[in-house]
Protein backbone atom coordinates (compact mmCIF):
# COMPACT_ATOMS: atom_id res chain seq x y z
CA UNK A 1 0.00 0.00 0.00
CA UNK A 2 1.32 3.43 -1.00
CA UNK A 3 0.71 6.01 1.73
CA UNK A 4 0.33 9.78 1.60
CA UNK A 5 0.54 11.85 4.77
CA UNK A 6 -0.52 15.45 5.37
CA UNK A 7 -0.21 17.19 8.73
CA UNK A 8 3.37 16.85 9.93
CA UNK A 9 3.06 18.56 13.30
CA UNK A 10 4.19 17.40 16.73
CA UNK A 11 2.05 14.27 16.47
CA UNK A 12 1.72 13.78 12.72
CA UNK A 13 5.45 14.09 12.11
CA UNK A 14 6.37 11.04 14.22
CA UNK A 15 3.44 9.11 12.73
CA UNK A 16 4.68 9.76 9.20
CA UNK A 17 8.24 8.82 10.12
CA UNK A 18 7.06 5.50 11.53
CA UNK A 19 5.24 4.78 8.25
CA UNK A 20 8.39 5.50 6.25
CA UNK A 21 10.50 3.38 8.60
CA UNK A 22 7.91 0.61 8.29
CA UNK A 23 8.90 0.25 4.65
CA UNK A 24 5.85 1.83 3.02
CA UNK A 25 6.28 3.96 -0.07
CA UNK A 26 5.35 7.32 1.42
CA UNK A 27 4.55 10.72 -0.09
CA UNK A 28 4.34 13.91 1.97
CA UNK A 29 2.90 17.37 1.41
CA UNK A 30 3.02 20.47 3.59
CA UNK A 31 2.14 24.14 3.16
CA UNK A 32 5.50 25.18 4.65
CA UNK A 33 8.68 23.69 3.15
CA UNK A 34 10.39 23.85 6.56
CA UNK A 35 7.93 21.25 7.82
CA UNK A 36 9.40 18.75 5.38
CA UNK A 37 13.05 19.30 6.36
CA UNK A 38 13.09 16.59 9.08
CA UNK A 39 12.33 14.02 6.38
CA UNK A 40 15.33 14.89 4.21
CA UNK A 41 17.15 11.83 5.56
CA UNK A 42 14.32 9.44 4.67
CA UNK A 43 13.01 7.78 1.51
CA UNK A 44 9.80 9.83 1.63
CA UNK A 45 8.79 11.58 -1.60
CA UNK A 46 7.54 15.16 -1.61
CA UNK A 47 4.43 16.22 -3.53
CA UNK A 48 3.74 19.69 -4.88
CA UNK A 49 0.04 19.59 -3.96
CA UNK A 50 -2.53 17.41 -2.17
CA UNK A 51 -3.74 16.30 -5.61
CA UNK A 52 -0.28 15.11 -6.62
CA UNK A 53 0.04 13.28 -3.30
CA UNK A 54 -3.37 11.65 -3.78
CA UNK A 55 -2.47 10.43 -7.27
CA UNK A 56 0.55 8.61 -5.82
CA UNK A 57 -1.26 7.08 -2.82
CA UNK A 58 -3.61 4.22 -2.01
CA UNK A 59 -4.16 5.55 1.52
CA UNK A 60 -3.98 9.20 2.53
CA UNK A 61 -3.71 10.03 6.23
CA UNK A 62 -4.81 13.51 7.33
CA UNK A 63 -3.54 14.83 10.65
CA UNK A 64 -4.45 18.51 10.26
CA UNK A 65 -5.95 20.81 12.90
CA UNK A 66 -9.64 21.28 12.17
CA UNK A 67 -12.71 20.81 10.01
CA UNK A 68 -11.87 23.63 7.60
CA UNK A 69 -8.44 22.11 6.95
CA UNK A 70 -9.95 18.71 6.16
CA UNK A 71 -12.47 20.29 3.79
CA UNK A 72 -9.85 22.37 2.00
CA UNK A 73 -7.24 19.63 1.59
CA UNK A 74 -9.70 16.97 0.52
CA UNK A 75 -12.15 18.95 -1.56
CA UNK A 76 -10.31 22.05 -2.70
CA UNK A 77 -9.27 22.95 -6.23
CA UNK A 78 -6.10 20.86 -5.99
CA UNK A 79 -7.50 18.64 -3.28
CA UNK A 80 -7.32 14.91 -2.76
CA UNK A 81 -10.61 14.11 -4.48
CA UNK A 82 -9.50 15.68 -7.74
CA UNK A 83 -6.80 13.05 -8.31
CA UNK A 84 -7.21 10.03 -6.05
CA UNK A 85 -7.94 6.81 -7.89
CA UNK A 86 -11.02 4.63 -7.24
CA UNK A 87 -10.35 2.17 -4.43
CA UNK A 88 -8.31 4.69 -2.48
CA UNK A 89 -8.88 5.48 1.20
CA UNK A 90 -8.75 8.74 3.16
CA UNK A 91 -8.17 8.34 6.90
CA UNK A 92 -9.02 11.42 8.97
CA UNK A 93 -6.72 11.37 12.01
CA UNK A 94 -7.73 14.93 12.94
CA UNK A 95 -10.23 15.53 15.73
CA UNK A 96 -13.21 17.03 13.90
CA UNK A 97 -17.00 16.91 13.80
CA UNK A 98 -18.28 13.45 12.77
CA UNK A 99 -20.42 15.14 10.11
CA UNK A 100 -17.26 16.51 8.47
CA UNK A 101 -16.18 12.93 7.88
CA UNK A 102 -19.63 11.86 6.72
CA UNK A 103 -19.91 14.74 4.26
CA UNK A 104 -16.44 13.97 2.91
CA UNK A 105 -17.41 10.30 2.59
CA UNK A 106 -20.47 11.19 0.52
CA UNK A 107 -18.34 13.22 -1.90
CA UNK A 108 -15.63 10.56 -2.01
CA UNK A 109 -18.08 7.70 -2.64
CA UNK A 110 -19.07 9.26 -5.96
CA UNK A 111 -15.44 8.74 -7.05
CA UNK A 112 -15.10 5.24 -5.61
CA UNK A 113 -13.01 6.43 -2.67
CA UNK A 114 -13.57 5.33 0.93
CA UNK A 115 -13.29 7.47 4.07
CA UNK A 116 -12.67 6.34 7.64
CA UNK A 117 -12.37 8.51 10.72
CA UNK A 118 -9.38 7.59 12.86
CA UNK A 119 -8.62 10.23 15.52
CA UNK A 120 -5.62 9.53 17.73
CA UNK A 121 -4.60 9.99 21.34
CA UNK A 122 -1.25 9.83 23.10
CA UNK A 123 0.93 12.56 21.62
CA UNK A 124 4.14 12.61 19.64
CA UNK A 125 6.16 10.45 22.04
CA UNK A 126 3.60 7.65 21.90
CA UNK A 127 3.57 7.87 18.10
CA UNK A 128 7.36 7.69 17.86
CA UNK A 129 7.34 4.61 20.12
CA UNK A 130 4.49 2.95 18.19
CA UNK A 131 2.01 3.15 21.08
CA UNK A 132 -0.47 5.74 19.84
CA UNK A 133 -4.16 4.94 20.36
CA UNK A 134 -6.27 5.05 17.20
CA UNK A 135 -10.07 5.17 17.43
CA UNK A 136 -11.54 4.09 14.09
CA UNK A 137 -14.99 4.43 12.58
CA UNK A 138 -15.96 3.11 9.17
CA UNK A 139 -16.44 0.02 7.02
CA UNK A 140 -14.75 -2.99 8.65
CA UNK A 141 -13.12 -4.19 5.44
CA UNK A 142 -11.60 -0.77 4.78
CA UNK A 143 -10.36 -0.53 8.37
CA UNK A 144 -8.64 -3.91 8.06
CA UNK A 145 -6.93 -2.81 4.85
CA UNK A 146 -5.49 0.18 6.68
CA UNK A 147 -4.66 -1.58 9.96
CA UNK A 148 -1.09 -2.65 8.98
CA UNK A 149 -0.20 0.98 8.22
CA UNK A 150 -1.75 2.21 11.46
CA UNK A 151 0.16 -0.50 13.32
CA UNK A 152 3.45 1.18 12.44
CA UNK A 153 2.64 3.92 14.96
CA UNK A 154 -0.34 2.68 16.96
CA UNK A 155 -1.22 0.06 19.55
CA UNK A 156 -4.07 -0.35 20.26
CA UNK A 157 -6.18 0.25 17.15
CA UNK A 158 -9.84 0.13 18.20
CA UNK A 159 -12.62 -0.19 15.61
CA UNK A 160 -15.66 1.43 17.22
CA UNK A 161 -18.30 1.00 14.53
CA UNK A 162 -19.72 3.05 11.69
CA UNK A 163 -18.17 6.17 10.21
CA UNK A 164 -18.14 8.99 12.77
CA UNK A 165 -17.95 6.76 15.83
CA UNK A 166 -14.21 7.30 16.17
CA UNK A 167 -14.66 11.07 16.25
CA UNK A 168 -17.51 10.87 18.74
CA UNK A 169 -15.42 8.68 21.03
CA UNK A 170 -12.43 11.03 20.84
CA UNK A 171 -14.62 14.05 21.59
CA UNK A 172 -16.13 12.32 24.63
CA UNK A 173 -12.62 11.49 25.85
CA UNK A 174 -11.56 15.12 25.46
CA UNK A 175 -14.70 16.33 27.22
CA UNK A 176 -13.91 14.12 30.22
CA UNK A 177 -10.25 15.22 30.20
CA UNK A 178 -11.33 18.86 30.18
CA UNK A 179 -13.67 18.25 33.12
CA UNK A 180 -10.90 16.44 34.98
CA UNK A 181 -8.66 19.46 34.52
CA UNK A 182 -11.14 21.59 36.48
CA UNK A 183 -11.39 19.14 39.36
CA UNK A 184 -7.62 18.62 39.47
CA UNK A 185 -6.76 22.33 39.29
CA UNK A 186 -9.23 23.36 41.98
CA UNK A 187 -8.11 20.47 44.23
CA UNK A 188 -4.50 21.60 43.95
CA UNK A 189 -5.54 25.16 44.75
CA UNK A 190 -7.51 24.00 47.76
CA UNK A 191 -4.51 21.97 48.93
CA UNK A 192 -2.39 25.12 49.02
CA UNK A 193 -5.05 26.98 50.98
CA UNK A 194 -5.18 24.14 53.51
CA UNK A 195 -1.42 24.06 53.98
CA UNK A 196 -0.65 20.98 51.86
CA UNK A 197 2.07 21.38 49.25
CA UNK A 198 0.42 20.82 45.82
CA UNK A 199 3.44 18.93 44.47
CA UNK A 200 3.41 16.58 47.45
CA UNK A 201 -0.35 16.12 47.02
CA UNK A 202 0.21 15.19 43.37
CA UNK A 203 2.86 12.68 44.45
CA UNK A 204 0.39 11.03 46.83
CA UNK A 205 -2.76 11.16 44.69
CA UNK A 206 -0.92 9.84 41.65
CA UNK A 207 -0.64 6.55 43.56
CA UNK A 208 -4.11 6.70 45.07
CA UNK A 209 -7.76 6.34 44.06
CA UNK A 210 -8.07 10.03 43.12
CA UNK A 211 -5.43 9.82 40.40
CA UNK A 212 -6.13 11.13 36.89
CA UNK A 213 -4.21 11.89 33.73
CA UNK A 214 -5.28 15.52 34.13
CA UNK A 215 -3.73 15.81 37.59
CA UNK A 216 -0.38 14.55 36.37
CA UNK A 217 -0.58 16.74 33.27
CA UNK A 218 -0.99 19.84 35.41
CA UNK A 219 1.90 18.88 37.64
CA UNK A 220 4.12 18.17 34.68
CA UNK A 221 3.69 21.52 32.91
CA UNK A 222 3.33 23.94 35.80
CA UNK A 223 -0.40 24.48 36.15
CA UNK A 224 -3.60 25.21 34.28
CA UNK A 225 -2.47 28.63 33.02
CA UNK A 226 0.40 27.13 31.07
CA UNK A 227 -1.76 24.33 29.69
CA UNK A 228 -4.25 26.95 28.48
CA UNK A 229 -1.61 28.37 26.18
CA UNK A 230 -0.86 24.96 24.74
CA UNK A 231 -4.29 23.36 24.47
CA UNK A 232 -6.99 25.81 25.55
CA UNK A 233 -8.23 26.62 22.07
CA UNK A 234 -8.27 22.96 20.99
CA UNK A 235 -10.18 21.84 24.10
CA UNK A 236 -12.64 24.69 23.60
CA UNK A 237 -13.21 23.49 20.01
CA UNK A 238 -13.74 19.89 21.12
CA UNK A 239 -16.21 20.77 23.87
CA UNK A 240 -18.18 22.89 21.40
CA UNK A 241 -18.33 19.93 19.02
CA UNK A 242 -19.59 17.62 21.77
CA UNK A 243 -22.28 20.14 22.69
CA UNK A 244 -23.41 20.26 19.07
CA UNK A 245 -23.63 16.46 18.97
CA UNK A 246 -25.58 16.39 22.24
CA UNK A 247 -27.98 19.10 21.04
CA UNK A 248 -28.64 17.21 17.81
CA UNK A 249 -29.35 14.05 19.82
CA UNK A 250 -31.49 15.84 22.39
CA UNK A 251 -29.10 14.64 25.11
CA UNK A 252 -27.93 16.45 28.23
CA UNK A 253 -24.23 16.92 28.96
CA UNK A 254 -24.93 16.93 32.69
CA UNK A 255 -22.19 17.27 35.28
CA UNK A 256 -19.33 16.43 32.92
CA UNK A 257 -20.23 19.34 30.62
CA UNK A 258 -20.73 21.73 33.54
CA UNK A 259 -17.31 20.82 34.89
CA UNK A 260 -15.67 21.05 31.47
CA UNK A 261 -17.18 24.52 31.10
CA UNK A 262 -15.62 25.44 34.45
CA UNK A 263 -12.23 24.28 33.20
CA UNK A 264 -12.53 26.32 29.99
CA UNK A 265 -13.46 29.39 32.03
CA UNK A 266 -10.43 28.86 34.29
CA UNK A 267 -8.23 28.67 31.19
CA UNK A 268 -9.69 31.86 29.75
CA UNK A 269 -11.30 29.99 26.83
CA UNK A 270 -15.01 29.92 27.76
CA UNK A 271 -17.24 27.91 25.47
Amino acid sequence: MRVGFIGLGSQGGPMARRIVEGGYETTLWARKPATLEPFADTKAKIAESPAELAAASDLVCLCVVGDADVDEIAGGERGLLTAMKPGGVIAVHSTVHPNTCRELANKAAAKGISVIDAPVSGGGLAASEGHLLVMVGGDADVVERCRPVFATYADPIVHLGELGSGQTTKLLNNLLFTANLATAATTLSLAGALGVDPDRLTQVVSRSSGNSFALNALGGIGGLERLAGVAGTLLQKDVRLVVDLADRAGASGGAVLDTADAALALMGHPR
